[in-house]
């Protein structure tokens, strides 16, 4: 569990720096942000590094600048010369010293900051690769649509390995806070999310459905519906999720992977209305 959790918190502060870092250049330097697709990235911090203004990326050699990339495993000669070409012809948004300083110091420093998180996930990730795989329940979760790497071993802490410490799918929707609350009061009821409850797991829960609208085609189909129905983006996916315990729940007790063939089989044997609703 620290592992996993450590290593989620870790990602919080990486979105920090880089939205941090993301303002800090829009004021001085924002070419640079068209340059490359992401910023969380070593590529990009080194960048940043050896070039944090834009009249020092302008007076960079070609060479130099070629073989930056390529030691960064860059050889796409289309996307190099794009860049290469965008580093010329950029002008400057302002040359106020007083404007360009502060906000470079600011850079650098965030960019030293993303890339030691960069480098503790790494760490993290290697280091639960390592616990994860030893252990038995592992291989019912690795081979998940959208779980990978990092959502499989947060998936394999989510539901331990006690058994009998769940008696239903719906004891663990409850526990993870995914199942909603409905309170009543004389004719008036209403829903909502629970307060109480470990919110890495919600969490967990969450961001694995949301990968799975992608990877899974039932999944997929089951997210479109609750939105054409006018849920939220954020309703619909923790009804995915929901769903998707209640699969996981039967495969964990069962120590049965998932198999999307066979489900989709069971959805059709049954008459399922989501696969219908496709159909018609």
């Amino acid at each position: 569990m620290t592992l996993v959790e450590q290593r989620r918190k870790l990602m919080n502060d990486r979105i920090r720096i880089t939205n941090r870092l993301r303002n800090a250049l829009k004021q001085y330097y924002p070419h640079v942000l068209e340059w490359f697709d992401h910023i969380d990235t070593p590529l990009f911090c080194d960048f940043i590094k050896q070039w944090p203004t834009l009249t020092q990326a302008r007076r960079a050699r070609r060479s130099t600048l070629e073989k930056f990339f390529h030691d960064h495993n860059m050889y796409r000669k289309p996307l190099i010369e794009k860049r290469l070409q965008a580093i010329k012809s950029a002008l400057p948004l302002t040359d106020d010293r007083a404007v360009i300083t502060p906000y470079r110091l600011q850079a650098l420093t965030l960019v030293d900051h993303l890339a030691g998180a960069l480098n503790a996930m790494k760490m993290y990730d290697k280091e639960t690769a390592i616990v994860a795989n030893q252990h038995p329940d592992f291989e019912l979760f690795k081979a998940l649509p959208g779980a990978g790497p990092h959502l499989a071993p947060r998936l394999l802490v989510a539901f331990g390995e006690q058994r009998e410490r769940f008696a239903n799918a719906a004891e663990v929707q409850k526990y993870s806070g995914i199942a909603p609350v409905t309170e009543r009061s004389g004719k008036k009821h209403w829903v909502h999310w629970r307060w109480q409850c470990p919110t890495f797991l919600r969490q967990t829960f969450a961001e694995w459905a949301a990968q799975t609208i992608n990877k899974s085609y039932w999944a997929g189909l089951f997210y479109y519906q609750q939105r054409a129905k006018g849920s939220s983006y954020q309703a619909a996916v923790r009804a995915l999720a929901f769903k998707w315990i209640r699969i996981l729940y039967r495969c964990w007790v069962t120590r049965t992977p998932y198999d999307e063939t066979k489900y989709l089989k069971a959805l059709r044997d049954r008459g399922s209305p989501l696969l219908q609703t496709q159909t018609a």
